[in-house]
């Protein structure tokens, strides 16, 4: 996430259409490239795709199916699981991007961390399960960087520190 902070969803998409515009001119140019299989759609027997999505000690599991846009958290409306509004948007975002807003409806239960991990997480299994569910939307989620677990945990404490790098307070006497 830190190689996209200040850009927009706008910012994000005119720069994948740039790449798609060179890509086929760079292609001309280079007579030996091996094409990549098309990448097949991954879904269950009733149109669901599911993913897994991990921050921090959070893990959420995903489904998505094509519907009127309704996420639910743990049997909660999102509204309700995640009060706070940075939250809801955060797990919106991979939506916005792909231009899928509303689109979609979402289930799933994510267990341990706090609320901004369980955030964190919904939104990778989000984007994952939305790259199983249509491959061509990978190009867009991976150049906004939803794709990629974030490996930020927090340092362990260590012996003979108050926590993992605080030290004990000084005295002098």
């Amino acid at each position: 996430m830190s190689g996209t902070q200040g850009r927009s969803l706008a910012d994000l998409k005119d720069m994948l259409a740039a790449q798609q515009v060179q890509a086929p001119s760079a292609a001309a140019n280079t007579p030996a490239l091996v094409e990549q299989p098309k990448r097949e759609p991954k879904r269950d027997a009733l149109g669901r795709s599911y993913a897994t999505g991990r921050r921090k000690d959070a893990v959420a599991r995903v489904w998505i199916k094509p519907g009127k846009g309704e996420i639910s958290i743990n049997g909660k409306q999102a509204a309700q699981y995640f009060a706070r509004p940075v939250l809801r948007m955060l797990i919106t975002q991979p939506f916005l991007v792909a231009d899928r807003y509303n689109q979609f409806d979402v289930y799933c239960t994510v267990d341990g961390g706090g609320l901004s991990g369980q955030a964190g997480a919904v939104r990778h299994g989000i984007s994952r399960a939305l790259s199983h569910y249509e491959p061509d939307l990978r190009g867009i989620l991976k150049v906004a960087g939803f794709l990629t677990r974030d490996p930020r945990v927090v340092e362990r404490k260590k012996y003979g520190k108050v926590k993992a790098r605080r030290s004990f307070q000084f005295s002098k006497r």
